[in-house]
């Protein structure tokens, strides 16, 4: 029986790089849940590869159907914002390990829904000022750069991984991103001993 491994941190910690490293590496062979979002897609996004883009009345039909596994919502500087996981049919854990991002929030949920057993958590961390340095580069990089929700989010991260949060999650093992194949190296040892 397969796992989900729940790659988790704050903004700009480097969480979508190390997916796509995982991934890309093939040394253990995931297979991805996307997840879904309302939010707009940003420059160099896919549909169907980084999310599902929806919107809240798909949310709405997904959520009466009982096919919403964890969602979140976020009040943003441009509107109500949603992320969230589908049990859309793709996830076989009868058959493979899984790779997702996710949050705290969203890890309890998966554990809820799937079982303790089953799902597996990894933490990114980084320097709050290298991560928001990383997150103002990247919003510059976009062609309407939304800095008010950049700052938003950064701010937001205190309270999603605040001790009391990291604490009822069961303080996942942790690893610091300063130096992504050195990170890489070390989440992929311990994902072997564990898979």
């Amino acid at each position: 029986m397969g796992k989900i491994v729940c790659l988790m941190g704050k903004s700009s910690t480097g969480k979508d790089t190390i997916y796509k490293d995982l991934l890309r590496r093939r040394e253990i062979p995931f297979r991805t849940v996307v997840p879904y979002t309302t939010r707009p897609i940003r420059n160099g996004e896919r549909e169907g590869v980084e999310y599902h883009f929806t919107d809240e009345v798909g949310f709405q039909a997904l959520k009466a159907q009982g096919k919403i596994i964890e969602d979140r919502a976020y009040n943003t500087c441009h509107g109500l914002w949603r992320y969230f996981t589908v049990d859309d049919g793709n996830l076989r854990l009868e058959e493979a390990d899984y790779l997702l991002i996710g949050t705290l929030e969203a890890y309890q949920k998966l554990r809820e829904y799937f079982g303790d057993e089953k799902v597996l958590p990894v933490l990114v961390t980084l320097d709050d000022g290298v991560r928001l340095q990383r997150a103002l580069d990247r919003e510059k990089c976009q062609a309407h750069p939304k800095y008010e929700e950049m700052c938003r989010r950064f701010l937001a991260d205190s309270e999603d991984f605040s001790e009391e949060k990291m604490a009822q999650a069961g303080h996942p093992m942790s690893f610091y991103n300063d130096d992504l194949e050195v990170c890489i190296g070390e989440i992929t040892a311990y994902l072997k001993e564990r898979l």
